[in-house]
């Protein structure tokens, strides 16, 4: 064979192997690929397609995921559904043999893959097949990468928020979520509210879909141009490839929350909440009960401020710095201001100086108001098509006088995003924001809802529920954002 003039393609090690009974040359080059010539040249690429080996015997079983059964090349770029195949081959010596196995696992051990994972299966999330999407893919995909898992499944509501927060990480590498975005959530807060936070919220987190929203691992894998599907969320996760994520402080007085997905009031709040007594419907219900919101449309009155991104400084109307009593309550003695510290524990929030930041504000009455921290709400919902995971801001979509006709093609737009360019739309971006929240305008003695990532952070007068416990008053609440706090695996 002529040797390769690019360096990456020179070999760590060729040789003559038996593939399918016959002898054939084998060769892994510098940059990862395993080049065979039976029934012509094919190629694996080991960062992307191979997941691990085990020696059988004189034989090494590779173990790789390809694109519909095919011999690969890259398949995972493409977007067809990758498939599990070994390729099989044995070397003509048993030196050969301890070789092929030397390298081959020092290779695969240089690309810095997780090799233990704790991970989160919710049962109870989305339509309940958390289990078996962990059956049919999770587990065995991670069983070929040579992944050892400790499984936990949640059992109640905050159950992987408390886990989170007395697990004991060293025994791990990174920490799944098989579920949908809630449980996400629970892990970031859980591993905040740690005394060693700083060194928890380092730990890789990945999510595989199995719930209704999935907004995250969408906007993580349609990022790459995969498909958001299990597979190629696993896969993610064991090629181990990092990238960081902004997380938002909400606070009200004592109270704070975590966010690491999104934060609405208004429209798109009260049919992501109140469409729950549609869950029969699956996906369905959003748009079946989207359709009755826009048909008795609500609007609330009042007031958003932010801290403007550059280049959005010309939206709202100037103001100071308007949220002083989310802080410590005004009648904080010294003595109990320092009874306070000693409580807290935890991560406090992004150390920023708000009051002396530049803010803006905007009055109702409003439709819908919408802060996202990725692109997607869910896997059909392209919420902020310019949101990206690190960039320190969060982007604010705000709807308010909308004709009815104009709303419903507006939230068609949802789909590709395109509703950020209606004239009845403002899009932006913020570093921090306080939302006053006010009643309905015309039944004053109605309130609304306050959704954080799914869940409902505060509920008013006359909601949905309005009986059941929410973490915040339906009252002022501030957000600032903490740039790149946490860590999530990522296709590149």
């Amino acid at each position: 064979m002529e040797q390769p003039e690019n360096p990456a393609e020179q070999p760590i090690l060729s040789d003559r192997v038996i593939i399918n009974g016959s002898e054939t040359p084998l060769t892994l080059t510098v940059d990862g690929k395993l080049r065979m010539w039976e029934r012509g040249q094919r190629c694996l690429t080991v960062e992307k397609e191979v997941l691990g080996f085990v020696t059988e015997g004189s034989k090494i079983r590779i173990r790789t995921v390809v694109k519909g059964g095919g011999a690969g090349i890259c398949c995972v770029a493409s977007k067809g559904a990758l498939v599990r195949k070994d390729f099989v081959f044995q070397p003509l010596s048993n030196d050969s043999l301890n070789l092929w196995s030397q390298k081959l696992r020092q290779y695969i051990d240089s690309l810095g893959r997780p090799k233990r994972l704790f991970v989160f299966v919710n049962p109870f999330g989305g339509k309940k097949s958390a289990s078996k999407i962990f059956v049919d893919h999770v587990k065995p995909l991670f069983d070929d990468a040579d992944v050892h898992i400790t499984l936990h499944e949640t059992q109640y509501q905050l159950h992987a928020k408390e886990v989170a927060s007395s697990l004991d990480l060293s025994k791990y590498d990174g920490i799944v979520c098989v579920s949908g975005d809630g449980i996400l959530v629970e892990v970031i807060n859980g591993l905040l509210e740690r005394e060693d936070w700083e060194a928890a919220i380092k730990m890789p987190i990945g999510v595989v879909p199995a719930g209704t929203g999935n907004g995250m691992v969408k906007s993580l894998l349609d990022s790459a141009g995969y498909p958001c599907t299990a597979p190629n969320a696993v896969l993610t996760i064991i090629q181990g490839h990092k990238r960081s994520l902004d997380v938002a402080t909400i606070l009200q007085r004592e109270t704070k929350f975590f966010s690491i997905l999104m934060l609405a009031w208004g429209l798109v709040a009260d049919i992501d909440i109140e469409s729950e007594k549609y869950r029969w419907m699956g996906s369905a219900r959003i748009d079946f009960y989207g359709l009755q919101r826009i048909l008795h449309l609500r609007q609330y009155n009042g007031c958003v401020s932010f801290v403007p991104a550059p280049g959005f400084e010309t939206y709202g109307e100037p103001t100071s710095y308007p949220n002083k009593s989310t802080g410590k309550p005004d009648s904080c003695s010294p003595s109990e201001e320092e009874s306070i510290k000693v409580r807290h524990h935890g991560y406090q929030g992004p150390n920023i100086d708000l009051e002396n930041l530049e803010w803006r504000t905007i009055s109702g009455p409003f439709v819908s108001v919408w802060l996202h921290n990725v692109p997607w709400g869910s896997e059909g919902t392209l919420a902020a098509p310019d949101a990206k995971f690190s960039d320190g801001y969060l982007d604010l979509i705000i709807m308010r006088d909308c004709p009815q006709l104009a709303l419903m093609s507006l939230m068609t737009g949802l789909n590709d995003g395109s509703h950020v360019k209606s004239p009845h739309v403002t899009y932006l971006k913020v570093k921090a924001f306080v939302l006053e929240p006010g009643p309905q305008t015309k039944e004053p003695t109605k309130e609304g809802i306050i959704d954080s990532d799914g869940e409902v952070l505060a509920r008013g007068k006359g909601t949905y529920k309005c009986d059941q416990k929410a973490p915040m008053a339906y009252d002022k609440l501030q957000i600032a954002v903490h740039q790149g706090l946490a860590t999530l695996f990522s296709p590149f």
